[in-house]
């Protein structure tokens, strides 16, 4: 049965009305703007070590001075162990993927156990084993395939061979002080003709003495007595330590010279059994294949012209790969010893492969390069190696370990699901940022949101500056190489190539604009945005100058210098541009604290824009659909204003009509270096949605303000250096922030689930009152009692309480009043209990409920036994303690209470008295009146 004042409340509710003072507190709620996380693209790799355990699902890496998991067909980071406080010196994980092994600077390693759910979605790392395995830093490890023998190599040449499980060392390995430069652990073919390299002096000596143990040892086929581990160290030696007999056999690329494998640091080995060859590359431009002939290993160099950092068999041994410092990934036939890859040019410094990884169950070889990126490459079948025009390898998937820093970033496409970024690099990143993937043919070429799509190669310095076109298949980018590129981008086909090269800066073109005017959806140019692209350029540089450019119909990369329009602009650098919704004027940003507004037909300046105490950052027309925005001068029209943010820690409202600020919005603790306008709603609640604007700056945050009132709606807080950029997705609103902690966040606009959510919380708590005030009606005070409690509503609590302790007719019997709420005090669980005493903690400091709370109280104590007070059971994180500090507060103020009690009872004895010794006056005194009238 529901109250109608109740039924009523529901009502104005459900109908969105603010008559009430509750409707009108629950839409002022409503009304407030909130975005949360939805995505973040962090680095997950920044130099140093990988390694994939067998599956290929796990990849371990190095960030700074923590390990990262990451699940590789997602792209999603699993966990990031902290370290110690010094740089990973170097990293593994297990192949069973059952341990991850860390060594750092500071001479320990730590060995984490790891438990990966069945899904590769969680990843829970405990940390089992912490020692300090050497006297200098760990360089290199090495794990067998069975995952149960660990092997370090240290920087000052020691070598020890370590159990996992049990952390106890198995094998010492002695050799020269020089650094361990790489290590391979590898089991002998069971059929090799011979299991051993000479024993170094001791085989010269007794030749006949080192074929018997040979002949013995391949006699053995046990699994013991095959184990070897490989190491090379700094100064090109090579040796093999058997890890049974625990002797070392030295490997010569001349033994009767005594000459050693090679000349410098040996960086990498590997074993085939099924050729029972040795593979070893060196920083000395060779790769040396060794093959075990006349009881020795007897090596074939392979000169290159590149220092080889990794090096492999592939395909049951038939192959062998190469990658160094060129970049590029070499394939070699094993029988031939002939290079079967395609002739290419090296690639740039930051592409060259610093490690590499062979994944033997899916062909693939993931290659580490030295600006972070990861990349895959497919191995070709046999078949396809034998070609006689060659092989050409490219890698067909790319990770970017981390993009650095994000000086800019658009929306591509009109789906908008890809992502243009502009990373300290000269070249332009696309990343996928679609919410849902197409099925990929196969588990590698899975997308993922942060996938790295491509790479827009051109410029020759870091590319400072983008903008994209309305359609989102046309993006400008302006770099230090004072040139800026257009670029034409056909996802659909895979295509993104340069359209037109712009020249004619003389110095850092750091600000870029494209038109972003819609064509009639009847025109051809909205029919198929490809074949027609913007009608101009505007490019602005540190050379002052602003340069108008229109762009070719005809795709042209040689150059172009000449403009139609180019005029002096500014008295410093051009930090920003942008052009307004209807491309007629554009603006201009400098560090000479002015924005000037300009005709884009006849490059003239229509206005100037003077505030601003420093150099202005950004500056951004409003969209066409903005509604009138109130400024302290009055209302003005939405469409005719710009915003512009400044190193003077402020953003400013302009109006274009007559180019005064309308309003000024602090808030920010640094330089503003961004702002964007939100998108309005579409729907018919747009006008309920106030005009707003999200700003970014040098303090990391990011803060979304209200145009008319000129607060603050919320500040988004999630990176921990500056923010360089901000983008807005057009339809949802996203807010994506970038800068130089190399993390990208996209905030979800959580607006509307916000309303609902106050909403039905509002209605929820109305209800809620109402099932209590209907169990106390029809006497259910058990229900009444525990819902209050449940819900924490302790005024609601107190008037139930004070009403049965202050009734006119208290039943016969009751401790406090009426029996059922004794019978309800006496049958409360522990957390119940504990949460009415605090309850009764809170009444009994207030000398106007103390009473109510010394009657609950003490029909509670007269209800349980004292040891269930001292045993209740509390959780949370104080525990008893908390327990004894409630029992405490309630102890010290009723001594207080009963002390107020005791002096009131003795004041009333002193009145007692006097009012006593009165009455015996009061006769006397009555009499002498009655004769005094009397006379």
């Amino acid at each position: 049965m529901w109250h109608p004042a109740v039924r009523s409340h529901l009502s104005t509710l459900s109908n969105n009305t603010q008559n009430t003072p509750q409707a009108q507190m629950a839409t002022r709620q409503s009304a407030k703007t909130t975005f949360e996380v939805s995505n973040v693209i962090q680095p997950i790799y920044t130099g140093g070590s990988v390694a994939l355990h067998n599956g290929a699902r796990i990849l371990a890496s190095t960030l700074g001075e923590a390990a990262v998991l990451t699940e590789l067909t997602s792209g999603r980071r699993l966990i990031e162990i902290e370290g110690d406080g010094e740089p990973i010196s170097t990293l593994t994980i297990t192949p069973s993927a059952s341990h991850l092994i860390v060594c750092s600077r500071s001479l320990t390693m730590r060995i984490y156990s790891l438990a990966i759910s069945p899904e590769f979605d969680t990843v829970e790392a405990t940390l089992v084993r912490t020692s300090k395995p050497h006297a200098t830093p760990v360089v290199v490890l090495a794990v067998d395939k069975t995952s149960t023998l660990l092997a370090t190599g240290a920087a000052d040449g020691a070598i020890k061979i370590w159990d996992i499980i049990g952390g106890y060392v198995t094998h010492t390995v002695s050799g020269p002080s020089v650094l361990v430069s790489a290590l391979h652990f590898f089991e002998l073919a069971a059929t090799a003709q011979s299991a051993k390299a000479k024993s170094g002096r001791k085989a010269t000596r007794n030749a006949r003495k080192g074929q018997a143990e040979e002949s013995q040892a391949q006699n053995d086929d046990s699994a013991d007595s095959r184990f070897r581990l490989a190491y090379g160290t700094q100064d090109g030696k090579l040796r093999v330590f058997d890890l049974r007999k625990r002797t070392t056999y030295s490997v010569f690329s001349d033994s009767k010279r005594r000459k050693e494998a090679h000349d410098s640091n040996i960086q990498s080995i590997d074993y085939s059994p099924d050729q029972h060859t040795l593979l070893s590359g060196s920083r000395d431009k060779t790769m040396t294949l060794w093959l075990w002939k006349d009881e020795e290993w007897q090596g074939t160099p392979m000169l290159r012209h590149e220092s080889v950092e990794a090096v492999g068999f592939l395909d049951g041994g038939k192959l062998m790969y190469s990658a160094g410092t060129s970049g590029l990934l070499r394939l070699w036939d094993t029988s031939t010893h002939q290079e079967i890859t395609q002739e290419q040019e090296p690639r740039s410094e930051g592409e060259e492969i610093v490690s590499a990884i062979y994944l033997a169950h899916k062909s693939l070889v993931l290659c580490a390069q030295a600006d972070f990126t990861l990349a895959f490459y497919r191995i070709p079948s046999s078949a396809d190696a034998n070609q006689q025009s060659g092989v050409l390898m490219e890698p067909f998937r790319r990770i970017s370990g981390t993009h650095d820093e994000i000086l800019d970033l658009v929306y591509l496409l009109p789906d908008q699901s890809l992502m243009a970024l502009a990373t300290n690099s000269e070249d332009v990143r696309l990343v996928s940022v679609a919410d849902a993937q197409p099925a990929a043919s196969t588990e590698d070429d899975t997308a993922y949101f942060g996938h790295d799509a491509a790479l827009l190669k051109g410029h020759e310095d870091i590319v400072m500056s983008l903008d994209v076109d309305w359609s989102g298949h046309w993006i400008a980018s302006g770099a230090k190489d004072n040139s800026a590129r257009l670029w034409r981008i056909d996802a659909a086909n895979n295509s993104y190539t340069c359209y037109a090269v712009f020249t004619g800066h003389l110095e850092s073109v750091g600000a870029v604009a494209l038109p972003k005017t819609v064509p009639q959806e009847s025109s051809d140019a909205f029919k198929n945005p490809l074949d027609h692209p913007p009608a101009f350029l505007i490019t602005g540089s540190q050379d002052r100058f602003v340069q108008k450019r229109d762009i070719p119909r005809q795709s042209q990369t040689t150059g172009i210098s000449s403009s139609s329009l180019r005029r002096l602009a500014h008295e410093k650098d051009i930090n920003a541009l942008d052009v307004s919704p209807s491309g007629r004027l554009f603006a201009s940003a400098s560090q000479d604290k002015t924005v000037k507004i300009w005709d884009v037909e006849l490059l003239e300046v229509q206005g100037i824009l003077k505030g601003h105490r420093r150099g202005v950052w950004t500056v951004r027309f409003a969209p066409l659909n903005t509604p009138s925005i109130q400024g302290e001068q009055g209302s003005v029209s939405g469409k005719g204003v710009i915003l512009t943010g400044s190193g003077d820690k402020t953003i400013k409202l302009w109006n274009l009509s007559d180019y005064t600020c309308l309003r000024t919005f602090e808030g920010h603790s640094h330089n503003v270096l961004k702002v964007v306008w939100l998108n309005l709603p579409g729907d018919d609640n747009s006008s309920k949605r106030p005009v707003e604007f999200a700003s970014a700056g040098a303090d990391s945050l990011v803060k979304v303000w209200d145009a008319n009132l000129g607060e603050t709606e919320c500040t988004l807080d999630n990176h921990e250096d500056r923010l360089w950029t901000l983008a807005i997705h057009p339809r949802t609103n996203t807010i994506v922030s970038g800068g130089s902690d190399s993390k990208i966040t996209f905030w979800k606009d959580t607006t509307s689930e916000t309303q609902a959510a106050v909403s039905q919380a509002a209605l929820k708590l109305v209800e809620q009152e109402q099932e209590i005030e209907n169990y106390i009606h029809a006497g259910a005070y058990r229900d009444a009692i525990v819902l209050a409690l449940q819900l924490n509503h302790p005024g609601r609590l107190l008037s139930l309480f004070t009403s049965v302790v202050t009734s006119n007719a208290p039943e016969e019997g009751s401790l406090c009043g009426v029996r059922a709420v004794d019978q309800v005090l006496a049958s409360l669980s522990d957390e119940q209990i504990f949460m009415l005493l605090l309850r009764l903690r809170d009444w009994n400091t207030n000398a106007r409920t103390a009473p109510v709370a010394q009657r609950i109280l003490w029909t509670l104590v007269r209800s349980h036994p004292a040891s269930k007070f001292s045993n209740l059971s509390v959780k949370g994180a104080k525990g008893q303690r908390s327990l004894k500090e409630v029992l405490n507060a309630l102890k010290v103020y009723t001594e207080r209470h009963y002390k107020r009690m005791d002096e009131l009872v003795d004041e009333s004895y002193l009145v007692e008295y006097t009012l006593q010794e009165m009455d015996s006056l009061a006769p006397s005194l009555d009499q002498d009146f009655i004769m005094g009238e009397a006379q």
